[in-house]
């Protein structure tokens, strides 16, 4: 081979090389961009399922805090009515022994 014809190979075989080469290396790095969006993907559905948790924690407490609320209103109408059975009880025993003591103090 005369030589400018020689160079020219050598010169087009480096450069083959160079962009095997860069190929190689853009090819490593889409892989790397590929496994950097599973983990991505990854992370937010795991932060997805972990907002679905906390909803539902906060859920169940309104619930329970509703169930707590009902049952302090239905107490309360249950003393509001024992404290009324009492009073009236106080009021016969009363009226009971006034009434014992004006027979008794009538004989």
């Amino acid at each position: 081979m005369k030589q400018p014809i020689a160079k020219l190979v050598i010169k087009d075989l480096i450069s083959g090389d160079g962009a095997r080469e860069e190929l190689k290396k853009t090819m490593e790095l889409l892989l790397l961009e590929q496994k950097k969006i599973v983990l991505k993907d990854s992370v937010i559905t795991k932060l997805d399922i972990k907002v679905l948790n906390l909803e539902s924690i906060i859920l169940k407490k309104d619930e329970q805090f509703n169930l707590e609320a009902t049952k302090s209103l239905q107490l309360e109408k249950e003393l509001k009515g024992q404290r009324r059975k009492t009073f009236l009880y106080k009021v016969g025993t009363y009226i009971g022994a006034g009434a014992l003591l004006v027979l008794l103090g009538g004989k």
